[in-house]
């Protein structure tokens, strides 16, 4: 089945993968879709150089993407995903604005005693994104991220499951060497043999771990580790074209990989800086003067011989202006790669393991 992520989601989510790498996040995991489903939010709310700049990141069709975001994350059993803004008291908030918040799906908008309180705002918020992570991302907002010049915050939360089509033997795990900038180590590695997408192009080779619910996992190593571990649009979507069935005799480690992010410094860097400066145009959310102070971002990805789970979790904080028979194909994740978690149109998680840190074995 040919994969169809949206140019502009893949551009922007490479993009700003590039940018946290460049930061030097050389292991992290993060969500394409929680990032954008945020920033894209704030984006309709945009006006001038800040809707264009906003447009620039994230594809001239906002709304367009974030119906796709909204189609890639429909919630079933295996993913689940949340909306909250929180408004200070006297803050005039737009109705089209408070439309498009509510819309989103598994929304709501809270009034909030930031001038008063704003521990308490901080501990809800946190308290939303535990809970929409199933207790993956449980303090997303530390001691000072929320303060009295708070003037709005919006979060967004995203938790799925995906059980691979063909799961790994747990008996044939076994510590194999990774090479790792630390040196080699032994790790916790599976192992198996099965009939999957393979591609190799533009200094990269992938497989692709299918799952129900059109949910699938791409691993990718580079050819030279010098390359580092942030694919570009181009070489991801070569390698996408060029996937094909292939018997593949997959090994890789068992991982869990958690990052959390100050992104204002990475976003900037990928071209969207004026929404955070005193010259933001945020007209469309308020006719109060609104800059974003900061967009914090949590992520974990964790993956074992039955599947994977992730949770995400992003806060826009704002404040006022001042098998088949022959020889397979051997993929060998034993040195650092990208990974990237997809369901339809949109990217879920995408990151690079650099130190596999062992989850343990998979549980029924």
């Amino acid at each position: 089945m040919p994969v169809s992520l949206r140019p502009d989601h893949l551009d922007f989510a490479l993009r700003l993968d590039s940018a946290l790498a460049r930061a030097g996040l050389e292991e992290r995991a993060w969500s394409p879709l929680s990032v954008a489903g945020a920033l894209g939010l704030v984006a309709t709310g945009a006006r001038g150089t800040t809707r264009r700049e906003f447009e620039q990141l994230l594809g001239r069709d906002i709304r367009g993407q974030l119906a796709a975001l909204d189609d890639a994350a429909s919630p079933g059993p295996e993913l689940a995903t949340s909306t909250a803004l929180w408004v200070r008291d006297d803050l005039p908030l737009l109705a089209e604005f408070e439309t498009a918040v509510r819309a989103r799906p598994d929304s709501a908008v809270h009034s909030a005693d930031f001038a008063g309180d704003p521990e308490r705002v901080r501990r809800e918020a946190n308290a939303e994104a535990a809970e929409a992570t199933r207790g993956l991302v449980e303090e997303l907002l530390l001691p000072g991220d929320v303060a009295t010049s708070t003037q709005a915050l919006l979060l967004n939360a995203l938790w799925v499951r995906m059980r691979w089509s063909e799961p790994f033997d747990t008996a044939a795990t076994a510590h194999k060497p990774f090479h790792s900038p630390s040196g080699r180590n032994r790790v916790p590695t599976m192992r198996s043999r099965a009939r999957r997408p393979y591609a190799a192009a533009a200094g990269w080779r992938m497989a692709t771990l299918p799952a129900a619910h059109d949910l699938a996992m791409d691993v990718l190593v580079p050819d030279r580790p010098e390359q580092g571990t942030a694919p570009t649009p181009e070489a991801l979507s070569e390698l996408y074209d060029k996937a094909a069935p292939a018997d593949v005799d997959l090994s890789m480690p068992r991982f869990e990989v958690r990052s959390r992010s100050a992104l204002s410094q990475p976003l900037a860097a990928a071209g969207a800086s004026t929404a955070f400066t005193d010259r933001a145009d945020l007209t469309g959310i308020s006719p109060r003067p609104l800059r974003i102070d900061e967009v914090v971002h949590e992520a974990v990805l964790r993956a074992d011989e039955k599947g994977a789970e992730g949770g995400a979790a992003t806060a826009v904080v704002m404040r006022t202006v001042a098998a088949v028979a022959g020889k397979p194909v051997r993929f060998a994740v034993d040195r650092p790669f990208a990974f990237v978690l997809r369901r339809r149109a949109a990217m879920l998680f995408l990151g690079a393991v650099t130190e596999p840190r062992d989850p343990g074995p998979a549980r029924e």
